[in-house]
C-alpha cells in the first residue's frame, strides 16, 4: 500500500464533489495535529492488515492478532 498523500485526497474531493472538504480538513486527515488518536493512514494500514486475516477462523470475541 502506498502512503496516503494530500494530492490524492484533493483529487478525490475535486472529482467526486460529494462533500466540500477544505484543504485544512484534508491536511488533518493526512497529518493529524488536532488530537486525533488515529490518523487516516494508520486506519488504512489496519484495514489492510485485517483484510489479510481469515476472520472465519477467529471465534466470536476472539483476539485478532497480526499474522
Amino acid at each position: 500500500m502506498k502512503k496516503l498523500q494530500k494530492k490524492t485526497l484533493i483529487g478525490m474531493r475535486d472529482q467526486l464533489g460529494g462533500h466540500a472538504w477544505t484543504d485544512a480538513e484534508i491536511s488533518e486527515l493526512v497529518s493529524p495535529k488536532l488530537g486525533i488518536i488515529t490518523g487516516f493512514q494508520d486506519l488504512l494500514e489496519q484495514l489492510e492488515e485485517l483484510r489479510g486475516i481469515d476472520l472465519e477462523a477467529i471465534p466470536p470475541a476472539g483476539d485478532i492478532r497480526k499474522p
